[in-house]
């Protein structure tokens, strides 16, 4: 019942929510379980890292319905799979399950339903134990880069390198490594 300019009020909306989460300056996991349809989907792919459990279902059925993706699904699909994938996925509506998902790089990993936050959360605990500034930074230049041609990217990529030679964390690490030390604890600066 929305009007042309009701809908893209909305659609801007959620695309503003997603972008937040997407450019947010730590990893997001998304731990899927059951069904991600449409905004679900979409949710799921403004996430870095996507885990599913076995009994996900991933679609875009929006255009069943008269519409098209409104939350950035035709943007990030064809973005994280080939495009002739996702065109088919978005002009089919049809839905795939986990381990289509997974063959086709839409999610990171497949695990037992009750393995799937255990899962997410190891991975999110291994990801803390490194340098939070180095993190973020690595995360701006992927996103950075997957927007512009190769020669920028590397740019984006050699300042943002450059940039952690300021921090604390990088001096320390440097020297835990050279010192064969296996536990670090990064102070963030």
């Amino acid at each position: 019942d929305k009007t042309v300019e009701e809908a893209a009020e909305y659609g801007a909306y959620g695309n503003k929510i997603f972008r937040q989460i997407e450019t947010l300056h730590c990893p997001v996991i998304a731990a899927v379980n059951g069904f991600a349809l449409g905004g679900g989907c979409e949710l799921s792919m403004a996430c870095d890292i996507r885990i599913a459990a076995e009994n996900a279902i991933f679609g875009q059925p929006e255009v069943g319905l008269g519409i098209t993706p409104g939350f950035g699904g035709t943007q990030r699909l064809a973005r994280l799979v080939p495009a002739g994938i996702a065109k088919e996925m978005i002009f089919t509506a049809r839905n795939i399950k986990a381990d289509k998902a997974l063959a086709i790089g839409l999610v990171n990993a497949v695990v037992p339903q009750e393995e799937l936050m255990a899962t997410a959360l190891k991975m999110a605990n291994g990801i803390c134990k490194n340098a939070p500034i180095a993190v973020a930074q690595a995360k701006k230049a992927i996103n950075a880069g997957l927007q512009t041609d190769m020669d920028s990217a590397i740019a984006i990529e050699v300042k943002d390198f450059s940039d952690c030679f300021a921090t604390e964390d990088q001096t320390y690490g440097m020297e835990c490594f050279v010192n064969k030390v296996k536990e670090k604890e990064f102070k963030n600066k």
